[in-house]
């Protein structure tokens, strides 16, 4: 089977760490270290609204991992969290609801 150009993995990872980025002009923005399994990732999002930093390490989180790396505020981003919008369109992450081995990919 061909691969799209649209094709897109969503792999589960694990926050190992998480901290306030506030080099960004977005106050909400956080940067978070994951773990893959196979593989380490850096990433960042506007999570703030709706997550404490502090109280995201240890979470399992769904993120796309064949983006490409974007360099924000002297950060590399290499993964991309996946979240939905809370009623107030702010980001909400989006989790598996038990605990599975990090790098798994949605299918």
């Amino acid at each position: 089977m061909a691969e799209s150009p649209f094709d897109v993995t969503i792999r589960v990872a694990e926050v190992l760490r998480a901290e306030p980025f506030p080099e960004t002009n977005k106050p909400q923005m956080v940067k978070l270290w994951l773990d893959l399994g196979d593989e380490r990732r850096q990433s960042c999002a506007q999570l703030g609204y709706n997550h404490d930093p502090a109280e995201l390490p240890g979470r399992q989180v769904l993120c796309a991992t064949d983006l490409g790396t974007i360099r924000i505020a002297g950060f590399e981003s290499e993964a991309l969290t996946v979240g939905v919008p809370d009623a107030d369109g702010n980001p909400v992450l989006v989790s598996p609801t038990d605990r599975v081995p990090p790098g798994g990919e949605l299918y």
